[in-house]
């Protein structure tokens, strides 16, 4: 689980003082790695997606958390 690695630097970057640039970064890619382990989760459960809804998941992602086009 990548997640738990960048959990880990996070907290050794907290306790060691580190700047609130590199904290916000390490905080923002654990999230980051959390959604991708939940994607992968889902999306081994589920069946083939069609191009369109492929398409239509992807555009929510690139529009970063906004509201993408539906």
């Amino acid at each position: 689980m990548a997640w738990t690695h960048t959990r880990s630097e996070l907290g050794n970057a907290i306790k060691l003082g580190a700047d609130e640039k590199t904290v916000a970064d390490l905080r923002r890619q654990l999230r980051a790695d959390k959604l991708a382990e939940h994607i992968k989760k889902v999306v081994d459960q589920a069946p083939p997606l069609t191009a369109e809804q492929r398409d239509r998941l992807a555009a929510l992602l690139r529009a970063g958390g906004g509201n993408a086009a539906a």
